[in-house]
């Protein structure tokens, strides 16, 4: 049998390497699990009423773009965040998990060559894994550029040579950053969309943790290009209630752009789409039109950002995240950390290659590990502890 090359070369994913690594051996005491990044703070509780006042809707098929309700909520939603009104016909569309929207935006609206050339797709590197793969699907290249400490964890896509830039037909960029936490500023928005414009490229805004912060909300790419007077066909943004509101089940996000990417997208999916059921869409519909539980929400990580601040605020090279779940730690060698981890104290968490690639013989990740903060906070503050006696000894 023949198979496609553009994946025949993948690297194994992260998942099934991490457990390689760890499950040759026991753990050193009760496990504690800050590897994935899967909320375990409760839901609201009327979610599920709401999914069985509606539970008729089983028997439909569901919209493909998301109901006239769900897609209001959306707008509402974007409209309260980031001052952007948009048209819940031609702007939004439902997603089923943001996963989905980032893998095929470049499938709808990326071409097959760019200025006669193979076409590429640009990303921060540490990224998320989809990223590379939504290139590889479309035969563009993936070029990671690094988000390293000397770059405040943002990518310098301007530094890019001009061969790479003019090729460029979409740029990923995560913010709140997955995983070193840190928040792209309106400049820096602002540089990357002038870029965008000036070498004809999409930006791909992955604000999946835009809800998660300290006191000062994540600026958005929407709200910069709105701002800057920018074609809003020039950047896409992707949401989720993952991380918002701790329902990564329900697989509900959106994605959200001017009307002819939009337009280009609901094509996509009118074909290869896979729409939410309507008792779930009703569900989420609600969930985006709440407020209140996204703040109390957001406190419980604003006690756990203080937590790690306290345990780990003497760690040679610490930074404490402005957004997001996740710790991202300097340590000598990520594999060797994550078991020494383990094996001594049953805490696991993910070796920081495991979310990069080399660039110039070199992979940025491999001089971290990433801990997600998505436990309970006593169970979060032990295993802090336990990352600090083991890895960061005083």
């Amino acid at each position: 049998m023949v198979y496609p090359e553009r994946f025949s070369n993948l690297p194994a994913h992260a998942w099934p390497r991490l457990r390689a690594l760890l499950d040759v051996s026991d753990g050193g005491g009760p496990a504690i699990h800050m590897t994935i990044g899967e909320p375990k703070h409760a839901f609201p509780a009327w979610v599920m009423d709401v999914i069985a006042q509606n539970a008729a809707g089983f028997n439909n098929y569901p919209p493909n773009e998301g109901s006239p309700e769900l897609r209001a909520a959306i707008c509402g939603f974007v409209n309260r965040r980031y001052g952007v009104p948009l048209d819940p016909d031609t702007q939004v569309m439902a997603l089923n998990g943001t996963r989905e929207g980032l893998y095929n935006a470049v499938m709808a609206l990326c071409p097959e060559t760019k200025n006669g050339q193979r076409p590429t797709v640009l990303m921060p590197n540490p990224f998320y894994q989809v990223y590379m793969i939504a290139a590889l699907s479309v035969a563009a290249d993936p070029i990671m550029v690094p988000a390293t400490r000397e770059n405040g964890h943002l990518p310098d896509f301007a530094g890019l040579s001009e061969d790479v830039l003019n090729r460029a037909t979409a740029v990923y960029i995560c913010s709140p950053a997955n995983p070193q936490g840190v928040v792209a500023s309106r400049d820096y928005w602002r540089d990357l969309i002038t870029l965008a414009e000036k070498y004809d490229f999409k930006v791909f805004a992955d604000e999946c943790y835009s809800e998660i912060y300290r006191d000062t909300p994540p600026v958005g790419a929407l709200q910069v290009a709105q701002e800057m007077g920018a074609d809003l066909n020039r950047v896409v943004i992707f949401h989720s209630l993952s991380k918002r509101s701790n329902l990564p089940g329900l697989r509900s996000g959106f994605v959200a752009s001017g009307a002819e990417n939009i337009r280009e997208i609901k094509q996509l999916r009118n074909y290869a789409g896979a729409p939410l059921p309507q008792p779930l869409q009703a569900a989420a519909a609600a969930v985006w039109d709440d407020e209140a539980h996204v703040i109390e929400n957001r406190a419980l990580y604003v006690e756990k950002y203080d937590i790690a601040d306290r345990v780990l605020g003497n760690v040679p090279g610490y930074a404490s995240p402005e957004a997001g779940f996740f710790l991202w730690l300097p340590v000598e060698n990520d594999e060797a950390a994550a078991v020494k981890l383990w094996r001594e104290t049953g805490v696991r968490v993910l070796p920081g290659g495991y979310l990069a690639q080399d660039y110039d013989g070199v992979n940025p990740g491999q001089g971290y590990i990433r801990a997600a903060m998505v436990a309970p906070k006593a169970e979060t503050a032990r295993g802090i502890e336990l990352i600090r006696d083991c890895l960061y000894p005083q």
